[in-house]
């Protein structure tokens, strides 16, 4: 009967081919997956053999060796420990300065060095922050302020079996817009009064401007008298000037008055006397040492006498 004939036998025929196909397809992934799994375990049995191992990196230190009115050279110290049999080259150095998310500088340092194998070493990464680009870039940014800032940094090496990688890096921190302070010479008193040789002290006011205190250790300077220059001296003591604040110090100086000509009875009257100040004062700041310009032109102070010398001797009188 054509019931029951080709039908069921071309149907059988089929499904034995597909079987055969599914059989094979099986046998074919599994083999697939067996390679591919034997070549992970040969892969990772080789890495952990041999040791190699992605490197890491972590900013340990920011130093700044060098600050002024002009610039702040900055050094990054990032430690980069490489774990792997052979060295690894840095191959670039990346690196941003921003303030509040507004760049400062950018840069990057090509061919910065070789890790040792299975060592550390710490990379020195030098900036400079030049404040008049920075005051002419943003004008909210002021002399004498305390800005934030935060440091990025890229280190690109290059492992073997790993290849190409960016270790990247960021470190935060605060950083002063340094301001030169005031100075005014308010009075000289006489120690001990002649016309050869007369011991004087240098009341000196001095105003920090700045958002930071200084710590005063030493002043490099030199004062004239009514166009004649008296020379300079030493600080006896330090000082300390609060942020924004004002401090005066007392400064011994040795001078002849006869050298001052008629400017000498004007002195010994008790008139304004002209003079000027020009130097350096060091200081102590929270941000490292630094040497600021002091300069003081075209200013009147006045000169006293001890009461032994027939002067008052009032120090509430300028």
């Amino acid at each position: 009967m054509a019931s029951s004939d080709n039908p069921e036998i071309l149907d059988r025929g089929f499904k034995d081919k597909d079987d055969k196909e599914e059989k094979n397809d099986g046998e074919k992934g599994g083999f697939i997956d067996k390679v591919k799994d034997f070549i992970h375990d040969i892969g990772e049995k080789i890495e952990e053999t041999i040791g190699f191992g992605k490197p890491t990196a972590d900013v340990t230190d920011i130093h700044i060796p060098k600050i002024n009115l002009e610039k702040a050279d900055i050094v990054v110290d990032v430690l980069v420990k490489n774990p792997n049999p052979v060295p690894i080259p840095l191959i670039d150095i990346n690196y941003l300065i921003e303030s509040d998310g507004r760049k400062l500088i950018s840069g990057l340092i090509p061919d910065a060095g070789t890790i040792h194998a299975h060592g550390s070493e710490t990379v020195k990464i030098p900036l400079t922050l030049i404040y008049d680009d920075i005051k002419s870039t943003y004008a909210d940014i002021k002399p004498g302020s305390i800005i934030p800032y935060k440091i990025k940094v890229d280190l690109i090496v290059d492992v073997p079996v790993f290849g190409r990688l960016t270790l990247p890096l960021e470190k935060n921190g605060e950083i002063p817009i340094p301001y030169k302070p005031d100075i005014d010479l308010e009075k000289i008193k006489f120690e001990r009064f002649s016309f050869e040789e007369t011991v004087a002290i240098l009341h000196v006011k001095i105003e920090n401007k700045n958002e930071f205190d200084l710590g005063l250790n030493a002043l490099d300077y030199e004062v004239w008298l009514a166009d004649v220059s008296i020379g300079g001296a030493e600080l006896e003591k330090s000082a300390k000037i609060d942020k924004n604040g004002i401090s005066y110090v007392d400064i011994p100086i040795t001078f002849r008055p006869k050298d001052f000509g008629s400017a000498l009875w004007d002195m010994i009257r008790g008139r304004g006397t002209g003079y000027t100040m020009k130097g350096n004062i060091n200081v102590d700041t929270p941000f490292g040492a630094m040497k600021l310009p002091i300069s003081k032109e075209g200013g009147t102070t006045r000169l006293k006498k001890n009461k032994e010398d027939g002067g008052d001797d009032d120090d509430d009188e300028d």
